[in-house]
């Protein structure tokens, strides 16, 4: 707001790119580029243009969904492929809007698989990234990277340069991670990540289970709430008298040994 006319303006910080996911008008997109925005807008590629809500992130994925309220000449969701079978050496093609430059595509190969990076939460690591050397600059982050059929095989993210600029090194968050997290961003507005329930401590439970001759996982703490409370698993205690005892011990999951 301008503090003398009060006139109420928008600065933009950005653009970035995307695709639809399904005919009801979500639109994925890296969490990176919406981060800290007020407001977005989807221009697709026909020109048209329109206001877009944000449904849901996950900050650890580096995903974020947007809707759009597309009434007539609806258009299609990209085709769906998958991740887990990609070649080092396979074509592949990333579009994108790189330095503004709209609806660009490039073209390279798989150039290595299951990377990591930092996430923007600054807490966990963006797992099984996709490299490829398929041009990849700043505003092709939502993009899609495709495989030879059009289909989808990951989410352009990153790049590795020491220039700011396109070095060769970019980095796409595999479809499978994507085909587990969007769903749940369309459907809670955030992704929860499974957990047993259970902490346990490496050094305590090798003291514990040498001396009592079990080879497992000492259940220190249950969280409330968890998947183990509901399950019934017994925590750790200590005495009155300062005497540790210890609750449950898993030693298998479905017949097969943990240790």
């Amino acid at each position: 707001m301008d503090l003398w006319t009060r006139n109420i303006f928008t600065i933009p910080r950005g653009t970035g790119s995307g695709f639809i996911w399904d005919e009801r008008g979500h639109v994925v997109t890296n969490y990176h580029v919406i981060a800290g925005a007020s407001e977005a807008r989807v221009q697709l590629s026909d020109g048209r243009g329109y206001g877009a809500a944000l449904v849901g992130a996950s900050p650890a994925h580096d995903l974020a969904v947007l809707r759009i309220g597309v009434s007539v000449n609806r258009p299609p969701p990209v085709l769906i492929g998958t991740s887990h079978d990609l070649k080092v050496g396979q074509k592949v093609f990333a579009i994108g809007n790189p330095f503004g430059l709209d609806w660009t595509l490039t073209t390279g190969i798989v150039s290595a698989l299951d990377r990591s990076l930092p996430a923007g939460d600054g807490e966990s690591l963006i797992e099984h990234l996709i490299q490829t050397d398929a041009a990849i600059n700043p505003g092709n982050s939502g993009g899609p990277l495709l495989d030879s059929a059009g289909r989808l095989i990951g989410v352009n993210t990153a790049i590795y340069s020491p220039s700011g600029a396109y070095a060769g090194v970019g980095f796409a968050v595999p479809v499978d991670t994507v085909n587990r997290v969007v769903p749940q961003l369309i459907a809670h507005g955030k992704y929860v990540r499974p957990a047993l329930g259970i902490q346990v401590d490496e050094g305590l439970n090798r003291v514990m289970t040498e001396r009592l001759g079990v080879e497992g996982v000492l259940v220190l703490r249950v969280t409330p709430g968890s998947s183990a409370e509901a399950a019934g698993l017994r925590a750790a205690r200590v005495q009155p008298d300062g005497r540790f005892v210890p609750g449950d011990i898993i030693t298998g999951i479905n017949d097969q040994p943990v240790d």
